[in-house]
């Protein structure tokens, strides 16, 4: 489901692919990412992802973040 986060959050595709659909002033966008690629949002970034099958990700992000 979209959220956005409290603190900044990054994202690694560690295996598979994933679309990271995010909100930029408003609009949809849409970032396909794939082994090694990393996604960074930022605070107030409101985001979502969707696995595209399996998938590993690393979340980086502060303890609590909501």
């Amino acid at each position: 489901r979209w959220h956005i986060n409290d603190g900044e959050e990054v994202f690694v595709v560690l295996d598979g692919r994933v679309l990271m659909h995010y909100r930029d002033n408003g609009f949809e966008q849409v970032a396909e990412l794939a082994v090694g690629d990393i996604f960074y949002a930022s605070v107030g970034t409101e985001h979502v992802a969707h696995p595209q099958g399996p998938a590993r990700v690393l979340v980086i992000e502060s303890e609590g973040s909501v």
